[in-house]
Parts: structure tokens; sequence; C-alpha cells
């Protein structure tokens, strides 16, 4: 179980429309819808690992101790939610020191996950992964094994793996593999958007297949009451809003179905082996 800790307006859905210089003057959501997650994960006897900004940790330190304190672990989303292959390697490094130091500092804890904003770990950023190792990180999170107009690697491998020897092991989000392609089962607008049956029956699927699955959502995702981002584009605006006033009850039933636990715990093996690990 993961949560992307982000507030709404960082998203990439409203890149285009919302200045990045501009977000210290919008309202922050991110430690009162966080707060939200924190406790429904408590009253389940949930634990979970927090991809959360460095930029969040910065402005929101208390929040980020509240999540160590409760025996999660927290792990790094970056500092700006930039993409990963659009800033280029240096500015990249730069982005996940400062994350992983804010984060570190702020939380008491040390930080050794990672997950790149939007999934943008792709092919054409071949260095990524050896960068994360040399910064201190031991995993990533990073890779979708789809097709998306935003993200993704559909030829990816599905499951652990490591994609260059001197870099970090890839714990990829969960898809189901259909014939001549993968499908999303990791969580997301796909989960308020498609049947909860049907999102059950593929993470079913997958724990079938002898390995966990890795679902992930966002705080804001639990906040139906979030400002309405108008110039967005309107596809932009259904993948954001669609599903809101029901998300939290679907998580609730998510925690209840299926046995959850922080990453670098249900990963455990992977991320202290050499070596590659499982592909499709």
């Amino acid at each position: 179980m993961s949560v992307d800790v982000e507030d709404w307006f960082q998203v990439q859905a409203f890149a285009d429309v919302i200045r990045r210089e501009d977000w210290d003057g919008l309202a922050r959501r991110v430690e009162a819808n966080t707060d939200r997650v924190l406790d429904h994960f408590a009253a389940a006897g949930v634990r979970a690992t927090f991809f959360a900004l460095g930029w969040v940790a910065e402005r929101h330190p208390a929040l980020i101790r509240r999540i160590v304190a409760a025996g999660h672990e927290l792990a790094s989303h970056g500092h700006g939610h930039e993409r990963v292959h659009a800033i280029g390697e240096a500015a990249f490094r730069a982005d996940v020191r400062r994350a992983k130091a804010a984060l570190e500092d702020a939380g008491g804890a040390a930080v050794t996950g990672y997950r790149a904003p939007t999934f943008s770990i792709t092919p054409g950023t071949p260095w990524a992964h050896a960068v994360l190792a040399e910064e201190g990180h031991r995993y990533s999170s990073s890779v979708f094994p789809v097709r998306h107009d935003l993200y993704g690697a559909p030829d990816a491998p599905r499951g652990p793996h490591r994609p260059r020897p001197d870099g970090v092991v890839e714990l990829p989000m969960t898809t189901v593999r259909v014939p001549g392609r993968n499908l999303p089962c990791a969580g997301g607008g796909w989960f308020r958007i498609l049947p909860y049956a049907l999102f059950r029956a593929g993470l079913r699927r997958v724990n079938a297949e002898g390995r966990p699955g890795i679902f992930y959502f966002h705080p804001w995702e639990v906040d139906p009451d979030q400002p309405r981002v108008a110039a967005a584009g309107r596809l932009s605006r259904f993948r954001h809003y669609t599903g809101l006033p029901t998300m939290l009850g679907r998580v609730d039933r998510l925690l209840g179905d299926f046995a959850w636990g922080r990453m670098d715990e249900v990963f455990a093996a992977e991320i202290a082996a050499s070596g590659t690990g499982a592909g499709r």
C-alpha cells in the first residue's frame, strides 16, 4: 500500500494551467487530507509507504513526523513534482538530493525508496536508476508497464527487476496481463473510474500468480471539496475529479479485502538481492 503525498494543485493534469511559482499562494489541503488517510489506515491496522514530495516536507514537517510516528515507511516522491524525462540527469540528481534531505530532516528516518512523479522514469532515462543508487536510495517504484498518454513503459518487465547493475531495484506498478497488452491494476484514476469488483478481481488474479500487488493513491483523491480548476481541459478534469466522493469508501473496502504492508517490508528480499529479479 502506498500514498503519493502531493497537493491538489501539483498534479500533472493541471501543470499547463497552474504555474509552479504560484503554488505557495494556493490553499494547501495536503496536511488535513493526509491525516484522514492516516486515521483510516490506523483503524484498519495497515502500515503503508508514503512517497512524499520534498516541497511538502519543507512546509509541513509535522505531517512528515506523524507519518513516521505511525509506523509507516517514509519515501521520496522527488522535490518539485517535475517529470524525470523532462528535466534531465543533472536536474534530476539535484531534485532527488534536495527531497531526500528535506524528508530525512523532517521525519528523522532514513529515506531509501523513490517514486518518480507521473511515473516518468522511462526508456528515455537510462541513467535514472544509477543516479538513485548514487544518492543513497535502494529501490524505485517509478515504472508503469502500460501505454498511456502521460506515462508508461509497456515493454518493461512486470515484476521486480534491476534495470542496470549499478542502479537500484525497480518495483513496477501492478498490471494484469491480457493477450497483447498490460492493463493497469495499481490505483489512481483507474481505481476511481472502474467498477470496484473489476479492480478487486484484477488484484486477486495478481495474487493468484504468486506476486503482491502495489496500490497507490493521493491524499487529494479523498477530498471531494477541493477547489475546481475550470481552466483545465475536459480530459484532465475528468481524470482528476471523477469518483472523489466515493474514493475513501473504496479504499476502506480495499483495506479489508486484502492484506497490506510497507513496500520496504513486502519487497525486502527483492530490495536486498543483487542481480536481476523476476521478469514478465
